[in-house]
């Protein structure tokens, strides 16, 4: 029988704000992480990633309180992820409604943390993050802080090391293409889906439809998550329901490079094309 693809919508966070960047940089406010939330659930997501994206430079995760509040009301698995650096941080996170908890510096400088978490929580729960960028050799290198730090560690054996330690999932940036609306890294994926036994969550360069199914089907992404095709779908259609579209600085969306790139479309669309695709995906809004 043929596996369910997760369709997992992204929202990175800068404090109270759902932001979007390219390449992890240039982060621009869209609205209320919150609002965008609810919609993704209501429209059928299989689950959701919140990523405090300036967490590095506080070395601790401030999303408590929007954990919290989007716990309350949405009941799909919620993966957190930046500035998770210890035990007691996964702790705390956990404890504030998260399901899951994605590391990746605290993992890449103490590998160890990644075995004592699966041991204490479940594999289930520990979501080892990977930002990649192909260097001028050709290689793929790991990088932390939203792609800022070098570490020198390469992706292929990093993702095995990562399963080896316990991990129950990889979540995989290609920070090349993120943001850019341009594809996948699909060789990238690929390659890291086929090095390790663990679900490969891809990330990074979805611009249209076509893109997610592409890497399902080529790169073998066991989900995908994204943030600019739905976001830019909610800002068009929905945003106007909630207080979302007066407070985001939504002017950038049709200017600069890359967002021309963007073709919105909604999570129902998105799913009911995969499927025509021949792709499995967990269907059905909430109450449809």
């Amino acid at each position: 029988m043929a596996k369910n693809i997760r369709i997992i919508p992204r929202l990175d966070i800068k404090g109270p704000n759902l932001v979007k960047g390219i390449h992890l940089e240039g982060l621009r406010v869209l609205g209320k992480p919150e609002d965008f939330a609810r919609h993704y659930y209501e429209s059928g997501a299989d689950e959701l990633i919140y990523v405090d994206v300036v967490a590095s430079l506080y070395e601790r995760n401030s999303l408590h309180d929007i954990i919290s509040r989007t716990a309350q009301e949405i009941f799909i698995p919620l993966t957190v992820g930046g500035g998770i650096r210890t035990i007691d941080d996964i702790r705390e996170v956990l404890r504030a409604g998260a399901d899951k908890v994605s590391l990746n510096t605290a993992a890449v400088k103490n590998p160890q943390i990644i075995k004592e978490a699966s041991r204490i929580f479940g594999s289930s729960t520990i979501v080892v993050a990977i930002e990649a960028i192909r260097e001028t050799d050709g290689r793929y290198l790991a990088y932390t802080d939203n792609g800022r730090q070098f570490t020198g560690v390469e992706v292929f054996s990093w993702a095995k090391q990562v399963e080896a330690l316990g991990a129950g999932e990889i979540l995989l940036t290609s920070v090349d293409r993120e943001g850019t609306g341009q594809g996948f890294d699909i060789e990238l994926t690929r390659k890291v889906s086929d090095s390790v036994s663990i679900p490969v969550i891809a990330h990074g360069g979805a611009g249209k439809i076509d893109h997610i199914g592409q890497v399902i089907k080529e790169g073998s992404a066991d989900a995908v998550t994204f943030a600019s095709v739905l976001h830019y779908d909610f800002i068009k259609n929905i945003s106007s329901k909630f207080e979302a579209g007066k407070e985001g600085n939504t002017e950038f969306l049709n200017k600069g490079i890359g967002f021309s790139k963007v073709s919105p479309a909604g999570l129902q669309e998105i799913k009911n094309k995969l499927g025509e695709a021949g792709i499995n995906c967990r269907v059905a809004a909430k109450g449809a």
